[in-house]
């Protein structure tokens, strides 16, 4: 069975990130926008001089400058970056490093709205697509979800040819981890949250139980595990 990759979001504290790693985390997120879990260029390069060489580490902007973000992923180290804003297109290939863009499902039009993005991007630039919650709240991190049955019929119908890797986020705990990940058949999952006992702080009995659940369910049967 393949198995789905898995990012623990928000990040703050090197020790506590060195434990999520050594839980079984394939990837920590530290935010550089405004939110509850920002930190600081500082901070973030402390977290990814604690982590093991195979452990990845992702820095999340919102509508931040190609200019700024190749300055925070000089400073810090961090391996890839994660646009959750309203960018252009455009800006991925002013970025010096790997780049994942996140789309929040608003309503039927997600994935019109996802591949006139993806027509703007030169082919092999873009390392993932992150799914995540709409809120007029705030841009993630919200712990609600979006209606996850919406990506499992456009892969039943064939319309998310090209897409993959997929990254499901947005709402996700160890209770329903492993229902998404069986109706949506996303290469990783992303979770924040859903693992916390406060905002930048995590629960690590949630996050091993997170974590334990996504290595059970149906064998993955997307585009990009063929």
């Amino acid at each position: 069975m393949q198995r789905v990759r898995v990012k623990i979001e928000g990040l703050r504290d090197p020790a506590e990130a060195l434990q999520v790693a050594q839980i079984g985390a394939d990837a920590v997120g530290v935010v550089f926008a405004e939110s509850p879990r920002w930190v600081s260029p500082e901070q973030a390069r402390a977290i990814v001089e604690a982590l093991p060489l195979w452990v990845a580490t992702v820095g999340v902007f919102v509508n931040a400058d190609a200019e700024s973000i190749n300055r925070v992923v000089s400073r810090t180290g961090i391996d890839t970056v994660q646009l959750h804003g309203d960018e252009p297109p455009e800006l991925v290939a002013g970025i010096d490093a790997p780049v994942i863009k996140a789309f929040r499902i608003r309503d039927e039009h997600w994935l019109d709205e996802i591949r006139r993005w993806l027509d703007g991007v030169e082919a092999g630039r873009l390392a993932a697509v992150v799914l995540d919650a709409y809120s007029p709240r705030a841009r993630g991190g919200t712990g609600e979800a979006f209606n996850w049955q919406v990506v499992a019929e456009a892969r039943a119908a064939g319309a998310m040819a090209g897409l993959d890797p997929i990254v499901l986020a947005g709402g996700l705990t160890p209770g329903n981890v492993g229902g998404a990940i069986d109706l949506v058949q996303p290469w990783a999952v992303d979770v924040a949250s859903g693992v916390e006992k406060a905002p930048g702080v995590k629960d690590l009995k949630k996050v091993e139980k997170f974590i334990r659940a996504t290595r059970e369910g149906d064998q993955l049967k997307t585009e990009f595990w063929l």
